[in-house]
């Protein structure tokens, strides 16, 4: 990133952080527009492009070559083992990761029963089908001369085109130059409302854990619109922070994506304790299936993990440790901090070892040992991981624990009430 580039990023962090002061009402309307746009345009070049479409480009060279089914050597980036690690590694998981937005700001959705699954489910199918359409027809419009050799775009040297950006690339070569102008638009504004909505996002999770007595208690004030604005305000300065030792998308975002899959793994493990211990518990949202869907939810989210390489997996290892600490600090010099039964919590630390051990003598690289085969390496994440679940749930709090510690780090349904009335009702968010 250039030094210019570094003045424009701040400039839109401190856009999206004035954004979200202005509440939740014009958040909304801007996110709207946004979304409609992130859509329309995708949709738009699969429209276009099909125009241009050679079914004869998916048979060019014998057709697609995805490698052996069971990992044996193929031509480079092809087989099992390249389709894994690329899942995190060249941002698909970070793709689909829109769903959890609709989930952190869940506390604003009327009637959840109805409109959660819609959100969650529909955001990922729609996410789904337009990937693979602008793949297909990306592969279906290049013209022949190209199909075989990198694709060099409108005096593009061919090494930098894919990376310089390969729609609108094909666009212009297609001679369709209008189309290249938006798609290149379109490359700035649909991530800044991904920027925006995290943003967004970010605050509401700060004010969760300080409602929960983990971070202090500064985390839940709140403005007149019922923004949390310390919690937004130092999302930015954090934000900001982030760019120093990662000044690009592809250094970070194998990272993001572990870190936010390892927040994922642990939702299982509390709806499972939550459903084992206060099945009769009142509660907007009743998940279906959740007995066998946890454990499996847990197992995938590992494995997804585990495909990120032990290069992120150390990583992300010493961010946790740092965030433990901080989190003890705060512990120390707060009485009402919730209090940790470390006996119950032995779960967690063979969780945090196992999963680097197996990382580090697996197949998913670079810095990693490789000494378990291909297969059994991700055979036993699953076993590893079946096994902590069942220790978690065994090891979950009595029922008259658990009411003692929502009751505490709730901090008394008065003063919830107090807080919410103050805010003007949004601060029920968290």
């Amino acid at each position: 990133m250039t030094h210019l580039g570094f003045i424009i990023t701040i400039a839109l962090l401190a856009i999206m952080t004035a954004v979200n002061f202005f509440g939740m009402r014009l958040f909304n309307k801007v996110n709207a527009v946004i979304t409609w746009w992130k859509v329309a345009i995708p949709v738009l070049a699969i429209i276009v492009l099909l125009f241009k479409f050679h079914s004869s480009n998916f048979s060019v060279q014998g057709g697609l070559n995805p490698g052996s089914a069971f990992g044996a050597p193929g031509p480079a980036g092809t087989g099992w083992h390249a389709f894994f690690y690329a899942l995190p590694a060249a941002s698909i998981i970070f793709a689909y990761l829109g769903f959890e937005q609709a989930d952190q700001l869940a506390g604003e959705i009327k009637n959840p029963q109805r409109n959660l699954p819609r959100a969650i489910i529909g955001a990922i199918l729609i996410g789904t089908l337009i990937y693979v359409m602008l793949q297909v027809v990306f592969i279906g419009a290049v013209p022949h001369n190209l199909i075989s050799g990198h694709l060099g775009f409108a005096g593009i040297p061919a090494t930098n085109a894919i990376a310089i950006g390969p729609f609108a690339g094909l666009a212009a070569v297609a001679s369709l130059a209008w189309l290249a102008a938006v798609l290149r638009a379109d490359a700035f504004i649909s991530p800044y409302g991904t920027g925006q909505i995290y943003m967004t996002s970010t605050s509401r999770v700060g004010y969760g854990l300080a409602r929960n007595r983990y971070y202090p208690s500064m985390f839940t004030k709140t403005d007149k619109n019922g923004v949390p604005w310390f919690s937004l305000v130092l999302g930015f300065v954090f934000g900001l922070v982030f760019l120093l030792p990662f000044p690009s998308w592809h250094s970070l975002v194998g990272l993001v994506t572990s870190a936010s899959v390892l927040m994922y793994a642990g939702a299982p493990l509390a709806q499972g304790a939550f459903r084992k211990v206060l099945p009769d518990a009142s509660r907007p949202y009743r998940m279906p299936g959740a007995v066998w869907l946890a454990p499996v939810a847990f197992v995938l989210a590992n494995l997804i993990i585990y495909w990120s390489g032990f290069e992120v997996l150390w990583k992300l290892g010493v961010a946790i440790i740092i965030g433990y600490l901080l989190i003890l600090m705060h512990f120390s010099d707060n009485p009402h901090a919730p209090k940790i039964n470390w006996r119950k919590s032995a779960w967690l630390g063979a969780y945090l070892v196992g999963m680097g051990l197996i990382s580090w003598t697996g197949q998913f690289g670079p810095e990693n040992t490789a000494r378990l085969p291909f297969w059994w390496d991700m055979g036993l994440v699953a076993v590893f991981s079946v096994a902590i679940y069942y220790w978690a749930m065994a090891s979950c709090l009595s029922r008259s624990e658990m009411e003692e510690a929502i009751a505490e780090q709730s901090g008394g349904a008065e003063d919830w009430e107090a807080q919410v009335a103050e805010a003007g009702g949004a601060a029920e968010t968290a």
